[in-house]
Formats: C-alpha cells, structure tokens, sequence
C-alpha cells in the first residue's frame, strides 16, 4: 500500500482469498482495520522507524520557517512590487523558547533531540512516561497532564499516532488554553486537530500561527481557508519525502511480502 491506496475493505479481501499480508508504506496505521484483516488471516506490516528521522526534520523545519515567516520573507523578497525591506519586519526566538511536544515517541523524541540543540526548554505529553535518563539527555520535563503543557508552551508540536483518543485532540477548548503568541506544528494526521476550531483561532489571534505538514483531507479544497491565512505554513505531507527514506521504505515492504509470502517472521510485524 503508498498513500493508503488500494483500499483494503471487505470487497477487496473477498476477491483476493489468497492473500497473506499487506505491507503499507509509513508509520501510520490508522487507514487499516486491523480486526478485519485478521479475520481473513491476512498479517500486516509497515515501516515506523525508517521514517522517523526525516519527520523529525521535518517538524523543526517547520518550527523554523514559521518562527522565521520564512515563506512570506521569500514572497517579499522575490515579489516584483517591493521596493525595501521594512525594518519592523519581525520573527520569534527559536532559542531559550519552550517546545511541547505531544506524542513522545519515536519521532517525538528525535525532535526533542534536535530543539536541545536550539536550547529550547522542552516539556511532552505522552502516555507513558520515559525513562528518567531519556529524559535528562534532550532536558525534557513531563507533562502527565496535556493542559500544563499547553498553557506553557511557545510552540506545541504534535507527533502523536491517529487513534480514536487522539482524534480532533486538538480542538476549541486546548487551543484556548495556548498562549496567544503559540505557533501550532502538526507532524502527525490532519485528524488530530479540529481543523474548524483551528481556523477559527488563526483568524481570531488565539494562538499566532500553525506549521502543518498534514491536513485533512489531502489536498485540502482549493478554496478552503487555511489556504488564505498569512499565518499558516502548509506542506504536502512529506514528512518521509527524502529519496532514501522512500528507497528503503520499499525495500522493508519487499521484504515483509517476501516473508509472509515464505511463511516466515514479518519484520516490523503490526500486531
């Protein structure tokens, strides 16, 4: 499966009774109903940690093209009507600024690793806690509760799985709770975010801005607002878009198809 294409649905898995295993690309495994395919026998893998380091990248990319209004900078200085560049034309600090990082998984927390860097204050949400030494190399501090982290957060990155608790978990109420001056960057699916409510705060300067490598859908209608904001930067979910991630993603589908094909252990198995 590339970009959740063939859909896997009941009508597909009846006209193909012999197959064994599905392999879809990326981490994300929220387009698959997973008992369904159980049901027909059919095992499913995909490929979670070759795609981590290059969405990491991606989601300080973000943070610093939005901080830096990297995109309206470019469209001023390449427009054919500017005559000078204003002086009062302002970012925001990277450095000394807080990231809160909901979702401190793989990816979470290679970002973590690259805004220690930038020696920005980190704080996550996650299930779970990580261990005290994790946390002590990035100085991240936890946030067993998602509103503290909010409330201080300068610049809240999402890198959480889509799952039925994390849908449209960022909604009216959570982005009230951020601070009028917080930049929103979302690394995970459209989804996790209400994207009305979000709109409805970018216009309203209840946070700054937001950085938004996903959307939903994909592409968002032509005509849909965010596309209007000043204060949105929008990219077309490419996350993993780097030619050697997207090499060895098919080369781990290969060998997950080989393997199920040979009756013989999936590697990175989705159980």
């Amino acid at each position: 499966m590339w970009y959740h294409k063939p859909a896997i649905n009941e009508e597909l898995l009846q006209s193909l009774p012999n197959l064994k295993v599905v392999a879809s690309s990326g981490v994300g495994i929220d387009h698959l109903d997973l008992t369904l395919l159980s049901s027909y026998g059919v095992k499913v893998s995909n490929t979670p940690f070759i795609v981590s380091t290059d969405t990491a990248d991606m989601g300080m990319a973000l943070l610093l093209a939005s901080s830096r209004r990297l995109v309206e900078g470019h469209e001023m200085a390449v427009s054919p009507d500017t005559e000078y560049f204003p002086a009062d034309w302002l970012g925001v600090e990277v450095s000394g600024a807080t990231l809160g990082i909901v979702g401190m998984g793989t990816i979470g927390y290679k970002v973590a690793e690259r805004a220690k860097a930038f020696e920005m204050k980190i704080l996550y949400h996650n299930r779970n806690q990580r261990k005290k030494e994790e946390e002590n190399a990035v100085g991240a501090v936890y946030c067993k509760k998602i509103d503290d982290l909010l409330q201080q957060s300068d610049f809240v990155l999402l890198a959480v799985n889509l799952t039925p608790q994390t849908r449209k978990l960022i909604g009216k109420r959570e982005l009230e709770l951020m601070k009028p001056t917080t930049t929103l960057i979302n690394i995970s699916r459209g989804l996790v975010v209400d994207q009305d409510a979000l709109v409805e705060a970018l216009q309203n300067k209840v946070i700054k801005a937001a950085a938004l490598d996903v959307t939903y859908p994909e592409p968002l209608p032509r005509d849909h607002p965010l596309l209007k904001l000043k204060n949105v930067i929008i990219t077309p979910h490419i996350g993993s878009a780097t030619k050697k991630t997207r090499w060895v993603m098919m080369e781990e589908m290969a060998e997950s198809i080989e393997a199920g094909l040979g009756g013989l252990p999936i590697p990175r198995e989705v159980l």
